[in-house]
């Protein structure tokens, strides 16, 4: 293989050159400095029965995409095997970046024929290892196919290649007055396939829905390179089987979706936002339930913080809190937004609202806001989090749904149950609104007998209290083995039997969602 590899590189080596020059160098070596140990040895996993890439696969895949479309420098390899948060790592020595469906067809298929294992991968941004190969698959990277192809303002539907960015995505609808139907705190590098392949959810779920309902079409190719072309642009469409439903949260496994068709709404003309402080938690569920019933059509978001995850903003990253009528802060915080159409209208809504909270000694402090800017600087609290608790060292973050009625109990049974003076924090926050809680126990590396004690009791504890132990970032590497904690057997047999009929060669994304086992 190593003709073809230094081929490759010498064509390549100008782009070498100025990576090492300047912040792209920086970005690069940073990673390397702080490599995780890799997945298959910290997780004991055997390898498949795969392929291994060839002197030939390399000068195939270099004829079909040319010199820009693959990546075999280790250093920037590395940025691929790795995931953001640095708690997995892969062994990939090829990375594919295709430029249209047709070419991800033909990798596809050659991939197939020869064995060769894949790993899909989108912005890189999710919570249990989904996007990244555990040992030496390839990465076949979707970032070169983010054209948008139609924008049809009259029925609000947008289609685009999978590799667009969800912030660009939203400017480009924003210039015609309409929205994408999903906000997520990694929108500006997570791209839309990956958001798809995963059923996100993000921060106004609770207006707009899921993916499976905002979702009207997927162009996907499956593991042979047959291209499934469900591009539907209908709003309804009542004709046989769904087949979109397949790839919208089964993360590459079935298929790599390349091409999406979505329902966006009207740009809201008023946004309004309360940051509101709260001394307890049963006080933050008294407050989502009066705003449920004061808001109604106009509640876009509702969003918990506690302190501790607070603490990551404002003394980790130096972020103001507008709320400072105590020193020592809020137990908890409350970010509840509205989206409409009438600004006055709403704001007299939301200010009667948050009065009637702080009258009923339910709140404790509160602001309002409809300034952009303040706007954007409240919401930095809490989407800034996931990414700044990072600099606490190791984190295992946790992504569940819970009844309300259980929806912190989870932190607190945490809290007491791991007492080890090597603990940074343990903290949740979350979208209050559909039950969605994200919970990170930060320490200042990784230790094995640390993560004994989380796993699988947080997993267990949360099927108990009959939530789900994913809500909006999937099952991945991390999670396999506790599926049966979420689903049937019968609905995992099933799912074995859709895995077997689309993947026989279980090419796509192998280790993910569903365990290799012999009957697969």
């Amino acid at each position: 293989m190593r003709s073809a590899l230094m081929s490759v590189l010498l064509r390549q080596c100008n782009k070498v050159a100025e990576r090492c020059s300047g912040k792209i160098a920086s970005r690069y070596y940073s990673i390397s400095a702080a490599k995780p140990e890799l997945t298959s040895i910290r997780y004991k996993i055997r390898r498949g029965p795969y392929a291994t890439v060839t002197d030939a696969d390399v000068r195939f895949f270099d004829s079909l995409l040319g010199s820009n479309g693959l990546i075999t420098d280790p250093d920037e390899c590395e940025g691929y095997n790795i995931d953001f948060a640095k708690t997995v790592r892969g062994a990939s020595r090829l990375i594919l970046k295709p430029k249209s469906t047709e070419q991800v067809s033909s990798i596809l298929k050659y991939c197939n024929e020869k064995r060769l294992a894949v790993c899909p991968q989108s912005g890189n941004t999710g919570l249990v290892g989904g996007s990244n190969p555990v040992f030496d698959e390839i990465v076949i990277s979707m970032k070169l196919m983010n054209k948008i192809l139609d924008t049809n303002e009259l029925a609000g539907i947008l289609t685009c290649e999978a590799g667009c960015v969800l912030q660009d995505l939203d400017n480009h609808l924003a210039r015609v007055g309409l929205m994408m139907p999903l906000d997520l705190g990694a929108k500006g590098s997570c791209l839309i396939g990956g958001c798809v392949s995963t059923n996100a959810g993000g921060l106004r779920l609770l207006r707009y829905g899921n993916l499976h309902g905002t979702v009207l079409g997927v162009e996907a190719v499956k593991a042979n390179g047959d291209i499934v072309n469900c591009l539907n642009a209908l709003k309804k469409n009542n004709t046989g089987y769904h087949l979109k439903h397949l790839f919208i949260g089964s993360e590459g496994s079935l298929g790599i979706v390349s091409k999406v068709s979505i329902q966006c709404p009207p740009l809201p003309k008023a946004v309004n936002l309360a940051f509101l402080g709260l001394a307890s938690f049963d006080k933050v569920l008294k407050t989502y339930h009066l705003a449920k019933r004061h808001l109604g059509e106009i509640l876009s978001s509702c969003e918990m913080i506690d302190r501790i995850s607070m603490d990551v903003s404002v003394n980790t990253l130096g972020l103001k809190n507008p709320l400072t009528s105590r020193e020592d802060g809020h137990e908890f915080y409350m970010l509840i937004e509205t989206s409409g159409s009438h600004s006055a209208h709403d704001e007299e809504k939301l200010s009667s609202f948050v009065e009637k909270a702080i009258n009923d000694d339910i709140i404790e402090d509160g602001t309002l806001t409809n300034e952009t800017t303040k706007v954007n600087n409240i919401w930095a609290l809490r989407e800034r989090i996931s990414g700044g608790v990072l600099r606490d060292g190791y984190v295992f973050k946790y992504d569940l749904s819970l009844p309300l009625s259980s929806f912190y109990e989870v932190v607190e049974v945490l809290r007491k149950r791991i007492r080890d003076p090597r603990i940074v924090r343990i903290g949740g926050y979350g979208h209050l609104g559909d039950g969605n809680i994200h919970i990170q126990v930060s320490i200042p590396e990784y230790y094995e007998d640390i993560a004994a004690q989380i796993e699988p009791f947080i997993f267990e504890y949360v099927s108990q209290c009959q939530g789900s132990i994913s809500a909006e970032h999937g099952i991945g590497f991390k999670k396999t083995k506790y599926l049966h904690l979420s689903r049937s057997s019968s609905e995992i047999e099933m799912m074995y039997d859709l895995k077997k009929m689309m993947d026989p060669n279980w090419i796509l994304n192998p280790y993910k969602v569903l365990p290799i086992t012999e009957k697969s």
